[in-house]
């Protein structure tokens, strides 16, 4: 068996979710299942033209643990590794490195699996980052927009309180141009404002209520070709939280649903999902919290653009035209605001928003 082809003594791993490859002592690969192959995004043929760890800029540690595998210290060595790749985001791995014979012809047999809560960990923090640096950009160019607004409204109206007599109303309406524009931008400026604002009305929520409260609003708006069911979990507890923010996030949300299933509405074939669960041993933000409300906003319309599915909360990003891009930012912001994170799954036919809250 010992002189038998990899793919034939491996060929049962290639059923395997999880990812396998066989090296030799100089750390080659002799096999990987088609698991390993997605999971590197390399193909078997590209994988043996160099031993594996030079295939990442930190291949050492890799290196290390095969050397220490092959060296009997351990029965199999298991670890967390974080695998960069040049182009391409670092993978986070946990590894079971185990020798298979010693000797000249050694083997090792290494078992990856993607590390999911630690991506998950890193994506969070990501957004919060760039939340945050998205809310001092905000802050202060809405605080250097104002002032020079309020000085074009009001020199706007003065210059109509002097227009001449003659041919008034022309003249007038130029003047009306510029409040009209001024106060168009002053209003858009104190909606990015907003949601940096902390919740001032805090409260018992109950997260049906709310959803209760879109929902009537949604139909109201889309009365025919639109179905919103409900797939609630009556065992949520009510929480502390603004009741008036919380409606806003679950809104903005929906609505947004409902604006990209127009084609479907018009079909007949529309459908918002709302759906609530209790989620154990969340982390959000870093924080371990027992129960978290798990609710989920989803719709069969055909998915976000994938030009800007990685930019959906930054301001001003729509994926519509007319949309002033700030529904999601608000949403986010104000999830944030309550300890929770927003994540979006998508894809033609189901796009599915998840909104994490810690429970009491």
């Amino acid at each position: 068996m010992s002189g038998q082809d990899p793919a034939v003594r491996f060929a049962g791993l290639d059923l395997l979710a999880s990812s396998v490859l066989l090296l030799g002592a100089r750390g080659e690969v002799r096999y990987a299942n088609p698991a390993a192959e997605n999971l590197l995004e390399l193909s078997l043929k590209s994988l043996q033209r160099a031993p594996l760890p030079e295939l990442f800029a930190n291949g050492a540690e890799l290196a290390a643990l095969c050397a220490q595998a092959l060296a009997h210290q351990y029965a199999d060595l298991r670890q967390d590794l974080v695998l960069q790749r040049t182009g391409r985001e670092p993978l986070h791995v946990n590894s079971i490195v185990s020798a298979l014979k010693d000797g000249e012809g050694a083997e090792l047999l290494i078992e990856l699996r993607e590390n999911v809560q630690q991506i998950k960990l890193d994506r969070e923090e990501r957004i919060l980052d760039q939340s945050q640096a998205n809310k001092e950009l905000i802050r202060n160019l809405a605080h250097e927009i104002k002032n020079p607004l309020g000085g074009i409204r009001g020199a706007a109206q003065l210059l109509e309180l002097e227009l001449p007599p003659q041919h008034p109303a022309d003249l007038t309406e130029y003047t009306q141009v510029i409040i009209k524009e001024a106060d168009r931008l002053q209003t858009l400026v104190d909606r990015l404002l907003a949601p940096h604002r902390k919740p001032h009305i805090v409260g018992d929520v109950n997260i049906h209520e709310v959803c209760e409260r879109v929902r009537s609003l949604i139909l109201a708006e889309f009365p025919s070709g639109l179905s919103i069911r409900r797939d609630y979990d009556a065992s949520i507890p009510e929480f502390r939280g603004d009741m008036e923010q919380l409606i806003q996030v679950v809104l903005n949300i929906a609505h947004n649903a409902a604006q990209a299933l127009r084609g479907r509405i018009a079909a007949g074939d529309a459908e918002i999902i709302l759906r609530t669960r209790v989620a154990r041993q969340v982390t959000l933000a870093k924080v371990r919290y027992g129960l978290a409300l798990d609710l989920h906003i989803i719709d069969n319309g055909p998915g976000i653009a994938p030009e800007i599915r990685d930019r959906i909360f930054y301001p001003l990003v729509s994926g519509r035209e007319g949309g002033s891009g700030l529904g999601l930012t608000l949403a986010q912001t104000f999830v944030q605001q309550h300890l929770g994170v927003i994540e979006c799954e998508s894809r033609p036919g189901l796009t599915d928003f998840r909104i994490l809250l810690p429970l009491p």
